[in-house]
């Protein structure tokens, strides 16, 4: 497909079909027709954001065998890299929290726990660490799925928006439906939640086909911010012998995210971080403490995880500004309700 026709109906913010986003996924990662897409996602995101990128800090409020048992993550009960379970007091908790809110450069507090983390002790650890934080502060969600009647206790208890995707090989290479995923994120949003979200965890097995699958089902229900994250090898995982794909490939999946995804949803991650990402069109990444998915350490902080500083300068190295008032993706008022029936045809 001609470069030059997708850069021009890119800048005159047509939408993308299916075929030409794959289009865009199947050129050689080391070619002038990515290049050029990296540049034009780059360009895209440097505008709708004023060049400010944005840097979340995340803490993880325990640590245990997961029964979801995804075969990417380090959690899944499968695996045996985690046999005990751990989980940090609400002391520590807030403490986890102000120390992320008392950078600057920090945009967002996300707090993670595994699916089966009690709903009780999430809302208690909540309430504490909102009354614990700046008024301005946005506390964010990275959990399981969860019912309407759950999500709005969610928002009653202090949290502001959720993190959640409809992950690459959903019901198949992990044990949370599609359908169901899709459901919470309606229900996220009908709660008043703001919602973030991803394309994940992509690996050398995923065809372009379904990667754009995801790029478009991930921008129909108006997301705070997509993006594109690649998968990261766990040893003695199911999906070890697929190895990982390249940061240049991530960066060319991440730059042709931002330009299929609407220019209503402003914010574009990648994760993990890096200045080749930040430079194709990133521009929000997640410092990370405490447990991690794609870790197996027990402090990720110790491991893959990096600090809010570490993630500031990797954006400085693609010459971005960062922000350093609450996240202007995460402060969006309106989003289109996900359609729990919607057909994800992969």
């Amino acid at each position: 497909m001609n470069i030059e026709k997708l850069i021009e109906k890119s800048r005159a913010r047509e939408p993308f079909s299916r075929e030409e986003i794959v289009a865009m996924l199947s050129f050689p990662s080391v070619s002038e027709q990515t290049m050029r897409l990296m540049a034009e996602g780059s360009r895209i995101s440097r505008e709708l954001t004023d060049n400010e990128a944005e840097v979340q800090g995340q803490f993880a409020l325990n640590l245990a065998p997961c029964p979801i048992n995804c075969q990417f993550c380090s959690f899944s009960s499968e695996y045996e890299i985690f046999r005990e379970q751990t989980q940090i007091s609400v002391e520590q908790a807030v403490e986890s929290a102000k120390l992320f809110d008392s950078n600057r450069e920090n945009a967002a507090v996300l707090m993670m726990a595994t699916a089966d983390y009690s709903f009780g002790r999430l809302l208690e650890t909540a309430q504490e660490v909102r009354r614990a934080l700046d008024p301005s502060t946005l506390l964010i969600a990275n959990v399981g799925d969860m019912s309407l009647e759950n999500a709005k206790r969610m928002k009653e208890s202090g949290f502001h928006g959720v993190y959640h995707a409809v992950r690459i090989g959903e019901g198949s290479r992990t044990r949370a439906p599609k359908k169901q995923r899709l459901r919470s994120i309606r229900n996220f949003q009908e709660a008043g939640l703001v919602v973030g979200t991803c394309v994940e965890p992509i690996g050398p097995e995923h065809f372009n086909e379904e990667i754009a699958e995801h790029i478009m089902l991930a921008g129909s229900f108006d997301p705070a911010f997509s993006g594109a994250a690649r998968r990261i090898t766990i040893p003695g995982s199911k999906l070890e012998t697929h190895g990982m794909i390249s940061e240049l490939r991530m960066s060319q999946i991440v730059a042709v995210t931002r330009i299929a995804t609407p220019r209503s949803v402003t914010g574009n991650c990648s994760h993990e971080p890096c200045s080749l990402a930040a430079a194709a069109g990133a521009s929000l990444f997640w410092a990370e403490t405490g447990a991690n998915p794609r870790d197996i350490k027990e402090k990720t902080e110790e491991g893959r995880g990096l600090s809010v500083q570490g993630c500031a300068d990797l954006f400085r190295e693609a010459d971005w500004q960062i922000r350093t008032q609450p996240s202007l993706y995460f402060s969006k008022t309106h989003q289109r309700l996900a359609d729990p029936d919607l057909p994800l045809q992969v």
